[in-house]
C-alpha cells in the first residue's frame, strides 16, 4: 500500500515556509483537500485493492473478456423495483436492484464509475485553482517586505559591524544593517496601511472562490451521481446497517444487469443478459460518503473565514485594540502594531 501512495510524493511536497501568504481557510483548501482527491484517485484506479474493477457472467456464451470490456465501458442497470429488502430477505431475487425484468419496468442506468477518477482529478485541480489565482495576484509581494529578516531575533544580540553569511543562506546582520531593514519595512508599512484596498481586495476575491468553488463541487457531484449526493450523508447516518440491502446499495450497486447483443448464425439479433460485479463500487460508496462530510466541514470553514474578513473590515478602522489583537496573531507576546505604527 505504501508503494502505491508512494508516487504522490514527489508532487505534495508542502513546507511549512517562512512567509506564508495563506490563511488556515485556504490551507484546508488547496492542500487538505486537493491531497485527499489525489489519494481518491489513486485509489479507484489501482487495481491491488479490489482486483478487476468489473466482472460479468453470462453462462460461457460470450468470452469473459469481451462482456467486462462491453459492460465497463457501456452503461449497466438496475431495475428500481428489484431495490426491496423484504423481497431480498424472503429470498425472491438474489441481489438488490437484480431479478426478472418486464418491458414496463423503470430501469436506472449506471455509467459515472467509468468518469469516477477523471472527476475526481478535475476536482482536485478546481481546489488548487483559487490558491494559484491568488499567488499569481499576490506577485511575491509578501516576500519581498520580510525578505533578508530571517535572522532578526538572533541579529539583536550581534552587536559586530560585519554581515556574517552561513552555507544555508541565513545571514546574520550587523546592527546598522539590521536597523535599516527594519526601517524599510517600518516605512513600507506606515505608507501603505490605508492604501492597500485593490490588493486586499484580490484576496477577499479568492477567498470567496474558495466557497464558490466548494459549493459548485458539491453541485455537480450531486448531478454526477444522479440527484443522489446531497442527502447521501444524512440517509448514511440514519441507516442501521444490519438489513441485507443498505442506502449505499441504491447508490452504488455492488451487482448490476448488462444486455450484450450479437448476431446469431442466422443473422438474428440475440440479446444476452449479464450479472456483472461492480468491485470499484464497494471504493466508490467510502470515497463519496467521506467527500460528503468533508465537504461539509470546508462549507462551514469557508464561511467562518469570510465572516471573519467581514469583521476585520468593519473594525480595523475603529478598533486599536482589535488591530493589536489581529497583529499578536502574528507575533504572540508583543505589541507589534505599535512597534509598526509608531
Amino acid at each position: 500500500m505504501l508503494n502505491t501512495f508512494s508516487v504522490l510524493s514527489p508532487h505534495l511536497k508542502f513546507k511549512n515556509k517562512f512567509v506564508s501568504i495563506n490563511n488556515l481557510a485556504f490551507k484546508f483548501h488547496y492542500r487538505v483537500t486537493f491531497t485527499i482527491l489525489l489519494v481518491c484517485t489513486l485509489l479507484v484506479t489501482s487495481r491491488q485493492y479490489i482486483g478487476e474493477h468489473i466482472r460479468c457472467i453470462t453462462g460461457g456464451s460470450i468470452p469473459e473478456h469481451v462482456i467486462n470490456t462491453f459492460c465497463f465501458f457501456t452503461t449497466t442497470f438496475t431495475v428500481v423495483n428489484h431495490f426491496n429488502e423484504t423481497a431480498l430477505q424472503e429470498q425472491s431475487i438474489p441481489h438488490p436492484g437484480v431479478g426478472h425484468m418486464h418491458p414496463e419496468d423503470t430501469v436506472k442506468h449506471h455509467a459515472y464509475y467509468q468518469w469516477v477518477p477523471f472527476i475526481l482529478f478535475l476536482q482536485a485541480i478546481m481546489f488548487y485553482a483559487p490558491h494559484y489565482v491568488w499567488r499569481t495576484m499576490e506577485g511575491g509581494k509578501i516576500k519581498n517586505l520580510v525578505d533578508g529578516l530571517r535572522m532578526v531575533e538572533i541579529s539583536r544580540y550581534y552587536n559586530e559591524d560585519k554581515n556574517i553569511t552561513f552555507p544555508s543562506k541565513y545571514t546574520l546582520y550587523s546592527r546598522s544593517e539590521l536597523d535599516r531593514k527594519i526601517g524599510i519595512v517600518q516605512s513600507a508599512f506606515r505608507k501603505h496601511l490605508r492604501i492597500n484596498h485593490m490588493w486586499a481586495s484580490k484576496h477577499v476575491f479568492c477567498e470567496t472562490l474558495n466557497l464558490v468553488n466548494v459549493l459548485a463541487q458539491v453541485y455537480f457531484t450531486n448531478y454526477f451521481l444522479g440527484g443522489r449526493f446531497y442527502h447521501l450523508g444524512f440517509d448514511f447516518l440514519e441507516e442501521d446497517f444490519t438489513g441485507t440491502m443498505d442506502v449505499l446499495d441504491t447508490v452504488f450497486p455492488k451487482v448490476t444487469k448488462c444486455h450484450f447483443h450479437k448476431y446469431g448464425p442466422s443473422g438474428t439479433i440475440q440479446k444476452h443478459d449479464a450479472l456483472c460485479v461492480m468491485a470499484l463500487n464497494v471504493i466508490n460508496e467510502k470515497i463519496f460518503t467521506f467527500l460528503w462530510f468533508w465537504y461539509g466541514i470546508l462549507i462551514a470553514i469557508s464561511i467562518l473565514a469570510l465572516l471573519w474578513r467581514l469583521i476585520t473590515f468593519y473594525l480595523h478602522g475603529r478598533s486599536t485594540k482589535f488591530n493589536e489583537l489581529v497583529f499578536s496573531f502574528a507575533w504572540p507576546g508583543t505589541s507589534i502594531f505599535t512597534e509598526f505604527v509608531q
